[in-house]
């Protein structure tokens, strides 16, 4: 699994732009910036939506004024379905969606979890992470069913 002090493996990602999903390198997606990553288990997802999403939307000002270049939502989804959640929860252009659709992002941290049970397949754990210029300063992985250390409003005490 990731630590802090580790570099974000190199995978492909699809990042939620206005015209379109593009295919982008983590290389190239972390390089250079401050970047406060927060990954889903599902978007349109009961706790996702309510609460995890709109941590960072509502908190996208002060995380920035903290020196955060952007702000990224990952889950295991397609980009059709990023753009549209970003879209409809009015993240967009505050919260930059990628899609890991194939879950290779989360397989290459070790964050991966089997929600077959749920009906979900394979997906992500719940985490955020403070990532500058490729490299992991801060990692809050959540315990399986829970809400807290991930969220946008306990970032902004990690800046």
């Amino acid at each position: 699994m990731i630590s802090v002090g580790q570099r974000i493996p190199t995978v492909s990602i699809r990042e939620v732009r206005e015209g379109g999903a593009q295919e982008v390198s983590t290389d190239d997606f972390f390089k250079g910036k401050k970047i406060a990553l927060f990954a889903v288990p599902g978007a349109f997802t009961s706790t996702c939506s309510v609460k995890h999403l709109p941590s960072y939307s509502n908190n996208a000002d002060a995380l920035r004024n903290k020196g955060v270049d952007v702000i990224a939502c990952v889950s295991v989804n397609d980009a059709s379905v990023m753009k549209a959640w970003g879209e409809s929860s009015g993240s967009a252009g505050k919260v930059t969606m990628l899609s890991d659709g194939n879950g290779d992002l989360a397989r290459a941290l070790g964050v991966e979890a089997d929600m077959s049970k749920h009906g979900m397949g394979h997906r992500s754990r719940r985490y955020s992470m403070i990532v500058d210029n490729g490299v992991v300063k801060q990692f809050n992985l959540e315990e399986p069913g829970a809400f807290g250390i991930s969220g946008g409003d306990h970032m902004l005490t990690q800046l």
